[in-house]
């Protein structure tokens, strides 16, 4: 007697299926949570370059006794999630402090007259949501950095932390 049906080896289109829909479930899970440590990373380079600042202008300090003003300096990052260039002003070239490649943030110090205190401050939009965010450091009681940003939920004297809510406090 002849068999009718011999089944080769090979998967059906059934189990074919199955497999494909079992990686399209997993796709969903994993890209948002991809996308999410994506825009993790991409804020760090914000709160790292702060802390550089920061310690640039501790460094000019303590060989100069001031600190030193400068508006930052790529304007067109606080309304868009593209990587543009750095371009240094007078004040970031005199602590010696610039960001290597294209950046995110765009940022600034100021130091009031006699240059005894400082605030430095990072801002971007770096999902092109239309909020921006905003990052900083400061060892004043107030602080408001170039471009009117205001920076006064940081404590004084502490790390590098997020600005108030209405500009966009880490969203991540």
């Amino acid at each position: 007697m002849k068999k009718l049906h011999v089944r080769k080896g090979g998967f059906t289109l059934i189990e074919l299926m199955i497999v494909v829909a079992i990686i399209g479930i997993l796709a969903a899970i994993a890209i948002p949570n991809f996308l999410r440590f994506q825009l993790k990373a991409k804020s760090s380079e914000g709160k790292t370059n702060l802390a550089a600042i920061r310690t640039a202008e501790q460094s000019y300090y303590s060989e100069f006794g001031s600190y030193v003003s400068s508006q930052g300096v790529s304007p067109a990052n606080t309304t868009t999630s593209a990587k543009v260039a750095f371009t240094g002003t007078t004040g970031f070239n005199t602590i010696g402090w610039a960001p290597e490649g294209l950046v995110y943030f765009s940022y600034g110090v100021g130091s009031p007259a006699p240059g005894t205190t400082f605030w430095a401050t990072a801002m971007a939009d770096i999902d092109a949501n239309g909020v921006r965010q905003a990052w900083g450091y400061r060892t004043v009681a107030t602080a408001t950095v170039a471009g009117g940003h205001a920076c006064a939920n940081l404590p004084t004297n502490s790390q590098v932390g997020p600005c108030e809510t209405a500009y966009g406090q880490s969203e991540f």
